[in-house]
C-alpha cells in the first residue's frame, strides 16, 4: 500500500520480492566465532569469506540487484556470548524510483553477554523518486559492543541526478539490558535534493553518514574520534562527534559524496583498529 505522506499514484499490481535473512553466531572455544544457525529466503543471500580463526566474516548479498516499489528486506542476527563478529554488504544498495508503494529493510540484532558485532554495511544510494523506510533495532548486554555505520547518499552523483521527488525514514533503536539508551529517527519527504540544499537541513548536502559506538568504553573515546576527524578533514565534508549515556555518535555530512567515503573509510580503520571487509576494497 501507497504511504499516507505521499500521493497516491496508479500502479500496476506486481509481485515484489520479500528477502529474509537470519544468522545467529556463537564463540566456541573461547576464541573463535562459528556460525550456529543462518537461513535465507528470497533474493537475500549471506556469503562467509575464508578467513583465520577469530572473528567471523558475513557478507549480505542482494541478487535482485537493488530494491524498489515495495520490496520488503528482513534481517536478524544474533551473536551469542563472547562471539565477534563483521557483517556487511557486497555492494551499495541501490534504491530504484517507486510509482508509489514504499520499500522496506529492516534489520534487528542482539549481542548477548561480551559478544561484539561490526555492523558495517555498504553506502545507500537513492534514486529520484525513491520511496524507502529502514529500521535498526538493537538489544544488547550490558557488556556487549556494538559498531553501525551506515551511509546515504542522494542521487547518482554519476549522472548529478536530483531527487525531485522522494520519501526516506530512518528509524534507530538501541536498548541495553533492555533500556533504551539511544534513539534516532530521520525523515526527509518531497524534494530532497531541494530540503537538503536549505542551510538548517543539509547545506547542499548530497551524502550523509552515522557512525554509532555502543560500548563500555564509547565514552571514554571521544576525544581520539575527534582528533580522528580533525586528521582526516576534507573539503565539501563537515564531520563532529559527540558521547553521552555510555556510547559515541560520529556524523557525517558532504556536498561531495566520494570525500564523505574516503573519509569514513579512513576513520573507520583507525577508529576500530582494523582493516574493514574486504569487499568494500572492490
Amino acid at each position: 500500500m501507497p504511504h499516507p505522506d505521499r500521493p497516491a499514484l496508479a500502479a500496476p499490481e506486481r509481485q515484489r520480492s520479500r528477502g529474509r535473512i537470519h544468522l545467529a553466531v556463537d564463540c566456541a572455544d573461547g576464541r573463535d566465532t562459528r556460525i550456529r544457525d543462518i537461513a535465507e529466503a528470497g533474493p537475500l543471500r549471506l556469503r562467509l569469506p575464508r578467513r583465520a580463526p577469530g572473528a567471523c566474516e558475513a557478507v549480505l548479498l542482494n541478487t535482485a540487484g537493488g530494491i524498489a516499489c515495495g520490496d520488503h528486506f528482513d534481517v536478524t542476527v544474533r551473536v551469542g556470548p563472547g562471539a565477534d563478529l563483521t557483517l556487511t554488504t557486497t555492494a551499495a544498495e541501490k534504491i530504484y524510483r517507486s510509482d508509489g508503494p514504499v520499500s522496506r529493510v529492516e534489520t534487528t540484532v542482539a549481542l548477548e553477554a561480551g559478544a561484539r558485532l561490526a555492523h558495517l554495511p555498504q553506502e545507500t544510494i537513492l534514486f529520484d523518486r525513491a520511496a524507502l523506510e529502514r529500521r535498526f533495532e538493537a538489544h544488547l548486554a550490558p557488556d556487549a559492543h556494538l559498531l553501525a555505520f551506515e551511509a546515504v547518499t542522494f542521487g547518482r552523483t554519476a549522472r548529478d541526478e536530483p531527487i525531485t521527488q522522494g520519501y526516506f525514514t530512518d528509524r534507530w533503536r538501541i536498548r541495553r539490558a533492555g533500556r533504551l539508551v539511544y534513539a534516532d529517527s530521520v525523515r526527509l519527504t518531497g524534494a530532497l535534493t531541494e530540503q537538503l540544499a536549505r542551510r538548517a537541513i543539509g547545506s547542499g548536502a548530497r551524502a550523509m553518514a552515522t557512525l554509532l559506538d555502543v560500548s563500555p568504553d564509547a565514552e571514554g573515546r571521544l576525544e581520539r574520534a575527534r582528533a580522528l576527524l580533525d586528521e582526516g578533514a576534507a573539503q565539501g565534508v563537515a564531520a563532529a562527534a559527540s558521547a553521552w549515556n555510555g556510547h559515541l555518535v560520529m556524523r557525517f555530512l558532504g556536498t561531495d559524496p566520494d570525500a564523505l567515503r574516503t573519509l569514513a573509510r579512513r576513520v573507520l580503520i583507525a577508529y576500530r583498529g582494523a582493516p574493514l571487509p574486504r569487499v568494500w576494497q572492490s
